[in-house]
C-alpha cells in the first residue's frame, strides 16, 4: 500500500466540529488509498479522547501538544527574524524529528500538508510528491482583522498579512499543487501568486448529509414560545465572537421588542469572556461546549451566519443547509456557496436588511421550500467523497524530474524577484 504523511494544525477529530471536519474527511478518504502516517497537534485537553479513534485511520502518529499561551510567546520570535509570527507559533523540535525520521526510510513518496503554518516541516525535501491543502488565504484574513483593530495590533496584523502571504507564494511555489476551500479563494490566491497559478485549484467541503439529517428524531432544547435564531461554532474563534457580538448587540435587540418570543441562541465551545457577556442581554443565550449541535439546528426557526470577517466556505452555513433549516448569511459567510439568495437561502448586507429579512421570517411560518431547496442544494454539490475524489488524483500524479522543477523553479524566482 503507498505511504503517506500527512501533517495538520490541529487534530482532525471529531467530525461534528467546524473546525476540523475538512481535514478528519481527508484522512478518513485518503486512508482507503493509503498508510497514512499523521503528524498533528492537540491544542484542547478535550481531545486526547479521541486519540484512539484518529489511530484507526492511520499508520504511523506523533500527537504534539500545544499550549496556546507558550506558543503565542514563541511566535514573538517572529519579530526578530522577519518571519511571520504564525511560522514559530507552530513550530516543534518533537514533531520535526518525528518527521524527519519517517521521512528517512524512503518509503513516503506522498505528502499531504493541511494549512500553511504545516508547510515547515516538509520545506526541505525534494523527493516526494507535495500538496498543500491551504484551505483559506489565511493572510487575507490577517488583513481583515488590521481593519477591525486600532494600532499597534492594527499594524501588527498588516505585518502578519504581508509575510505569511510571502510564505504562501514561496510555498505554493515549492509544491506539486495548492488547493483551497473554494473556486473565489482559489481564484483569489492565483491573483495573488500568478507564478503558481497554473497549479492552484480547489476543492469543496462537504457535509455527511445522513448524519445532518432532518428526518433524524432530536431531543427538544427550547420552551414551546420560543423562536430560536441559532449560531454555531468555536467561540474563541475571532470572526466568531466579532459576529455574534454584533448580531446581539447590534441586530438582536430590534428583533426581540418585535418578538418577545425570539431567542438568539449562541451554541459553540470555548466561549470567550466577551461573548459569555453577551448572555447579560435580553433573550440571548449562550450554551458553551454541547455533545450535539443538531438538536439546536433541527428545533431552530433560523440559523443566521452574520459573519463579517471570513475566508473561504463557510460549514456552519452548509451544517444547517443540511438540516433543512432557512440560513440568513453575511456575504462573507455566502461567498463560495452555490446557492441562491431568495432560492436555497438569504443573504443580508447590513443591520438593517437582517432586520427586514428575520422579522419577515418570524412573522410567518418559516419558508419551508426554501429549507427544502438547501436540503437539495448539499445532497447535489456537497458531497463528501465526490469533492475529495481530485485530492487522491493529485497526490497520485507523478512530479516531473526533480532537477527539471528545481531549474524552473530558479528561473520562476528570478522573475518574481524582477
Amino acid at each position: 500500500m503507498r505511504e503517506l504523511l500527512y501533517l495538520t494544525h490541529r487534530m482532525p477529530y471529531p467530525p461534528n466540529k467546524g473546525d476540523k471536519i475538512r481535514s478528519f474527511h481527508l484522512l478518513k478518504y485518503l486512508s482507503q488509498y493509503y498508510r497514512v502516517h499523521l503528524g498533528t497537534f492537540i491544542d484542547d485537553e478535550a481531545d486526547w479522547q479521541h486519540v484512539d479513534a484518529v489511530k484507526a485511520y492511520c499508520g504511523e502518529t506523533h500527537f504534539a501538544k500545544l499550549n496556546p499561551a507558550i506558543s503565542r510567546l514563541c511566535s514573538l520570535s517572529g519579530l526578530l527574524t522577519g518571519r511571520a509570527l504564525t511560522l514559530p507559533y507552530y513550530q516543534n523540535a518533537d514533531l520535526q524529528h518525528w518527521v524527519d525520521n519517517l521521512l528517512a526510510s524512503g518509503s513516503i513518496q506522498h505528502v499531504l500538508i493541511f494549512s500553511s503554518a504545516m508547510a515547515q516541516y516538509v520545506q526541505h525535501i525534494d523527493d516526494a510528491r507535495r500538496v498543500i491543502d491551504f484551505v483559506d488565504i489565511d493572510s487575507d484574513k490577517w488583513n481583515q482583522y488590521a481593519e477591525s483593530k486600532h494600532w499597534p495590533l492594527s499594524w501588527l496584523y498588516r505585518r502578519e498579512g504581508r509575510l505569511l502571504l510571502d510564505y504562501e507564494r514561496e510555498v505554493a511555489l515549492q509544491f506539486d499543487a495548492s488547493l483551497f476551500v473554494s473556486r473565489a479563494e482559489a481564484e483569489l490566491f492565483q491573483q495573488l501568486a500568478p507564478e503558481s497559478a497554473s497549479k492552484t485549484s480547489y476543492f469543496s467541503n462537504g457535509v455527511d448529509a445522513d448524519y445532518f439529517s432532518p428526518e433524524r428524531v432530536y431531543p427538544k432544547l427550547y420552551s414551546d414560545d420560543e423562536q430560536a435564531l441559532v449560531f454555531t461554532g468555536a467561540m474563541d474563534y475571532w470572526p466568531n465572537v466579532d459576529a455574534v457580538r454584533w448580531f446581539s448587540e447590534e441586530i438582536f435587540p430590534a428583533i426581540f421588542a418585535k418578538f418577545p418570543q425570539a431567542r438568539f441562541y449562541i451554541v459553540g465551545s470555548r466561549p470567550n469572556p466577551a461573548v459569555q457577556e453577551l448572555a447579560k442581554l435580553p433573550g440571548v443565550v449562550v450554551t458553551g461546549t454541547v455533545a450535539d449541535i443538531r438538536p439546536y439546528l433541527a428545533h431552530a426557526r433560523l440559523a443566521v451566519a452574520p459573519l463579517r470577517i471570513a475566508r473561504g466556505l463557510q460549514n456552519k452555513v452548509l451544517e444547517a443547509m443540511a438540516m433543512a433549516r432557512v440560513v440568513v448569511a453575511s456575504p462573507q459567510a455566502a461567498e463560495g456557496i452555490q446557492a441562491t439568495s431568495g432560492t436555497e437561502f438569504y443573504i443580508a448586507d447590513d443591520n438593517q436588511e437582517y432586520i427586514q429579512i428575520i422579522s419577515a421570517l418570524l412573522a410567518d411560518q418559516a419558508d419551508h421550500m426554501i429549507a427544502s431547496a438547501a436540503r437539495g442544494r448539499i445532497l447535489k454539490d456537497y458531497d463528501w467523497n465526490n469533492n475529495l475524489m481530485q485530492v487522491e488524483t493529485l497526490l497520485a500524479e507523478t512530479s516531473e524530474p526533480w532537477a527539471a522543477k528545481k531549474l524552473k523553479l530558479a528561473i520562476n524566482h528570478k522573475e518574481i524577484q524582477q
